[in-house]
């Protein structure tokens, strides 16, 4: 069983706040981009409805580095933490093979480059689904459409033409999901 749970639908405004996803996977627990949020409430405590306690988290993806998606990975003390270079556990840094690299059985790295030279996108084949968790979007309606804070707009366009070709569901950096087949 693969699963895909939105833990907290971020936003940006006023105050930021990062899009943190669970997904499980075979024994795999990855939480995605644990960053701002108002209070770490809000992602400890769908986890805990999720009967998931944060020591059994096995791995935490970064879609990059930007502390409104990181501030808040120590909340996994076993966690390996993925981004687009490599992957890391306590003191050790473990290289990964890059674009295609497999979390878990379903679940892959997607170098995604744009937003930041280092942004990744994590692609899920869910039960009910395949889904891209990536900040080649901000929010659910897709915008913005050019990225204001962005490194190279080509390669986001070239990213999200890439992303839509193969998934069913995004998952934006700072909104709630939203669906582009099925």
């Amino acid at each position: 069983m693969t699963s895909v749970h939105l833990l907290h639908a971020g936003y940006v405004g006023d105050h930021v706040g990062s899009t943190v996803v669970l997904v499980r996977d075979a024994d795999a627990r990855i939480v995605v981009d644990p960053g701002m949020v108002a209070s770490r409430s809000r992602i400890l405590d769908p986890l805990a409805a999720l009967e998931v306690a944060p020591e059994s988290v096995t791995h935490v993806f970064l879609s990059h580095h930007h502390p409104d998606h990181t501030i808040n990975v120590a909340l996994f003390p076993n966690a390996e933490v993925v981004d687009f270079w490599a992957r890391y556990k306590d003191d050790l840094w473990l290289d990964h093979e890059g674009d295609g690299y497999r979390l878990s059985p379903n679940s892959q790295l997607w170098l995604t480059p744009g937003h930041t030279e280092e942004d990744a996108t994590l692609v899920v084949t869910a039960d009910d689904g395949v889904y891209a968790m990536t900040h080649l979007w901000w929010l659910s309606d897709r915008t913005p459409d050019v990225d204001p804070l962005g490194w190279d707009q080509a390669k986001i366009v070239a990213g999200r033409e890439r992303v839509l070709a193969a998934v069913d569901i995004v998952v934006p950096g700072h909104g709630g999901p939203f669906r582009v087949r099925g």
